[in-house]
């Protein structure tokens, strides 16, 4: 089972393993693999946890990215919204599905967290190779 932030070997986005890559003359910045590497013990608790999660009954792999979009919409965190959209569309997730589940905050956390987290969700979507 791959770890939160764990896609592939490049993370989709072409990070290398350290977090970082190349692009546009800036260094680009995975966080979630600088916290794996700057903190590898905690990382690797952290990654039980996740797991721990997963492994809960009661809903399949799909529903549950889709529910962490909505969540990461509303807590306003769109490289979570773009990282679980990715995993979202892997585990079989539509577009539709996805950019509803960023929409469905609108109510609850206001249009400013549905209007930063929908090109997340997008690049997230797009990052996925069919």
């Amino acid at each position: 089972m791959k770890k939160m932030g764990e896609i592939n070997n490049t993370d989709m986005d072409g990070t290398g393993k350290d977090g970082t890559k190349e692009g546009n003359n800036s260094t680009a910045i995975n966080p979630f693999l600088l916290f794996q590497n700057e903190f590898p013990e905690l990382a690797g608790r952290f990654n039980d946890l996740v797991d721990a999660q997963r492994s809960l009954k009661g809903m399949d792999p799909k529903t549950k990215q889709l529910v962490n979009i909505a969540i990461q919409t509303a807590n306003h965190n769109s490289m979570g919204v773009k990282m679980h959209a990715q995993m979202a569309k892997s585990q079989g997730a539509s577009r539709d599905e996805i950019l509803g589940a960023v929409v469905m905050n609108l109510h609850l956390s206001g249009l400013s967290n549905v209007l930063d987290c929908l090109p997340a969700a997008l690049e997230g979507l797009e990052s996925v190779k069919e």
